[in-house]
């Protein structure tokens, strides 16, 4: 039981990881690549976009003005460390 804990918590930990790395590569692409039809960055709009969706509608629900920055990024690694938080201890 401890075994499949500790894989299970590897495993969401290492989802956890690659979200991660996907919402980086997404904010540096974005300034290089203007493009939505280049694959690359298609591929991680399509895998991030659930993910910060919520967070820019919160924002913008709460009425604060970021300019032409985007906070939401900021907000999904918060909420990703708090999930991938709670479910370590779920686990052990």
């Amino acid at each position: 039981m401890i075994l499949n804990n500790y894989v299970l918590a590897q495993a969401v930990d290492m989802f956890m990881d690659l979200l991660k790395i996907l919402i980086i590569a997404r904010i540096f692409l974005t300034l290089i690549i203007r493009d939505l039809r280049n694959p690359l960055l298609n591929f991680i709009y399509r895998i991030t976009e659930p993910i910060l969706a919520p967070f820019r509608n919160l924002i913008n629900k709460l009425g604060i003005s970021t300019g032409m920055f985007d906070f939401s990024p900021l907000l999904a690694f918060l909420f990703l460390d708090l999930v991938s938080g709670f479910i370590m201890r779920l686990l052990y």
